[in-house]
């Protein structure tokens, strides 16, 4: 049996091509103050949860999201970070009560690693590295 990398994200590209993680979603929720007092609580408490509970990648690697050099770069749970998907549901109830689609999607090959710790990984999805002439830029691979 194949182990699957996980991501929850919006089912439709944004503007920019992107796929915006879960998180993000529903942050811009917040930001835009379209939450009821109940759901802004459960985002922030739950957002400082996640925070202490794993390692913002760039923090770390203050590039690993610069679409110049990691075009397309997306985080996915490691199959083993179970205790990271106890709180998902709320988040994806906030999403479906405000309409906004979403998707979970699995894969044991998501793309090129650009960085991983003990619950995640960030990827390069397959085909992002190669320029609009099809070429792959130096380094690679």
């Amino acid at each position: 049996m194949t182990s699957e990398y996980v991501r929850y994200q919006a089912a439709a590209p944004d503007e920019h091509g992107r796929f915006k993680g879960l998180f993000g979603l529903v942050n811009n929720l917040g930001r835009a103050g379209r939450l009821s007092p109940e759901q802004e609580r459960f985002r922030r408490e739950n957002n400082a949860w996640y925070d202490g509970a794993y390692t913002d990648p760039s923090t770390v690697d203050p590039a690993v999201y610069d679409p110049a050099v990691h075009p397309g770069a997306a985080a996915w749970f490691k199959p083993s970070a179970t205790h990271l998907f106890e709180r998902i549901h709320g988040y994806l109830e906030i999403l479906d009560a405000h309409g906004v689609r979403w998707t979970r999607v699995a894969s044991a090959d998501p793309g090129r690693v650009v960085y991983e710790d003990d619950v995640q990984i960030v990827v390069v999805p397959h085909g992002k590295d190669l320029s609009p002439d099809g070429i792959a830029p130096a380094g690679n691979g």
